[in-house]
């Protein structure tokens, strides 16, 4: 018989606000394919499988009061959101990296409807974050993201204080790593753009009646599918490589 199922439901709900706030942004899971229901509940069976491991933190800290506890369940769900949005710019990261390599080997074609979310979006961004995403769930990215939320009680235990400067800060440098690791996945593309253009500039010096522009952009399109075509595997491991350092998961 549970003695106390008030504090148990009420531990309970402490717990589903950090999953939850992390899971509510979390690549994969917070897209627009997901059913709204389905994350519910994969949220709710996430943080009841959780809480026997951190009743001991938790507990305690329903003991203190009603006002306590909704100061408790907001700390729990901003400390959730911010442990997502590491995440979420990670793989965010690949629409800006799509967005790269598409202006630079000239592939201007119309956005199209998003594999993930509900707005319009490049092929070629399209393809990488559609790709990304799956090389990070096949490697099972997300039990990987269970472990460091559950190892999170012990960093950032329920009842401390919020502090906003700390968040901010990680968020910031979790920008700039991601900012580092896409520039350096498209510098074979920059590359590719600064050479062709050079040459292109070169040929024109020598025959400046010659359209240049139109005649160079088909060789260029297709120079550069050509390198996304011998490069992709390579990018998308080292996307997955980076992925673990950043957010700080064994």
């Amino acid at each position: 018989m549970i003695e106390d199922p008030e504090g148990l439901v009420m531990a309970a709900f402490a717990s589903f606000c950090r999953i939850g706030g992390c899971m509510m942004v979390m690549p994969g899971f917070s897209t627009a394919r997901v059913p709204m229901m389905i994350r519910l509940i994969l949220a709710v069976v996430i943080s009841l499988a959780m809480l026997p491991g951190n009743w001991q933190s938790l507990y305690p800290q329903i003991q203190s009061g009603l006002s306590d506890y909704a100061r408790l369940i907001g700390v729990e769900t901003l400390v959730g959101v911010v442990l997502g949005l590491i995440t979420r710019y990670f793989a965010l990261g690949l629409q800006f990296l799509g967005t790269v390599v598409t202006m630079m080997i000239g592939l201007n074609t119309p956005p199209a409807g998003d594999v993930l979310e509900d707005q319009s979006e490049g092929q070629l961004t399209n393809l990488l974050s559609f790709a990304g995403l799956m090389v990070l769930f096949m490697l099972d990215f997300h039990h990987q993201l269970f472990i460091a939320i559950g190892d999170s009680y012990r960093a950032l235990p329920p009842g401390i204080v919020f502090d906003p400067q700390k968040a901010l800060v990680t968020l910031v440098d979790t920008l700039a790593a991601t900012f580092t690791v896409m520039l350096r996945l498209a510098s074979p593309f920059i590359l590719f753009n600064v050479l062709f253009n050079v040459a292109i500039g070169f040929i024109n010096k020598l025959a400046p009646i010659v359209p240049v522009y139109f005649i160079s952009t088909p060789y260029m399109v297709l120079g550069g599918l050509f390198l996304f075509y011998l490069g992709i595997a390579a990018l998308l491991s080292l996307f997955a490589d980076a992925f673990g350092p950043i957010f700080g998961v064994r």
